[in-house]
């Protein structure tokens, strides 16, 4: 690892802690979801997250936050897929390239981050799918950036829990080898330690769906750190909270300091 990527990935688990990373880059596959439609405001109140992730045409728009010591880490995505447009029904799991590393890092991106599906159903989407990491990979190598492997199931959230698993399970391995330096995925229930202990990089949960309450999206954090996850990237979570900087609040007090979710949601408010 160079010594730019060493700095970067150091000073966004600051001395080792766990990290809460903010999705917000729904847009980019969905459009103006509710609570997505105006970002400047919605971000504005979340710059005690760890790190945000955004889309690069966003990131223009939304430069104020990050253009001041101390603000969050910035995390560019690098490439579109199709299995993220779930509203459409799609099922190839086909990814294109929207930027390069480099253009990401000209962003001001402290991180950036590159999607894989495979088990897709076609041999040669799924190797087209991986060349884009393995491209990636080289990218940030030559600019000195972390990257961060996400490994999103083909056949979208909805698949058996069994069949997830080992998608993840392999998939995370598959990042690692590639040469990701972090990890974001789905927990995938009681085995997911078992990923941990199989993936040489720190791997980030995601948040996925939005949890019928507040505290169980605590729980769901909870359990991840408990599990061996070294945080999480929650998106609808936080925004759809009733109050998003009281619900970031609690999930960095479970994330961070190993805080009941049910007594984080009472000291914070929650539902």
């Amino acid at each position: 690892m160079s010594t730019g990527e060493s700095i970067r990935l150091q000073r966004l688990f600051d001395g080792g802690q766990n990290v809460v990373v903010v999705a917000i880059d729904h847009g980019l596959y969905n459009g103006p979801r509710p609570g997505f439609e105006n970002l400047a405001p919605v971000v504005d109140r979340l710059r005690g997250a760890d790190a945000i992730l955004l889309s690069p045409g966003m990131v223009p728009h939304l430069r104020s936050v990050f253009e001041h010591r101390g603000a969050p880490a910035l995390i560019v995505r690098l490439n579109w897929g199709t299995q993220y447009a779930t509203q459409w029904g799609y099922r190839e799991s086909r990814s294109v390239p929207m930027i390069s590393a480099a253009q990401a890092v000209a962003l001001g991106a402290d991180i950036v981050l590159v999607g894989m599906s495979i088990k897709t159903g076609s041999e040669l989407v799924d190797a087209e799918n991986v060349a884009q990491v393995a491209r990636c990979v080289a990218e940030k190598r030559e600019v000195g950036v972390p990257i961060v492997g996400e490994v999103y199931p083909a056949g979208h959230e909805d698949i058996a829990p069994e069949e997830r698993h080992e998608q993840i399970s392999i998939g995370c391995r598959i990042a690692a080898e590639l040469g990701a330096d972090l990890v974001k995925t789905f927990h995938t229930g009681a085995r997911f330690a078992e990923i941990v202990r199989s993936t040489p990089v720190p791997i980030l949960a995601l948040g996925s769906k939005k949890a019928p309450r507040e505290v169980d999206a605590l729980e769901l954090a909870a359990t991840a750190i408990r599990d061996g996850a070294r945080g999480v990237v929650f998106g609808r979570n936080v925004i759809g909270a009733r109050s998003p900087e009281r619900f970031l609040e609690a999930l960095q007090e479970v994330v961070k300091n190993g805080a009941e979710p049910a007594a984080a949601a009472a000291k914070h408010g929650l539902d």
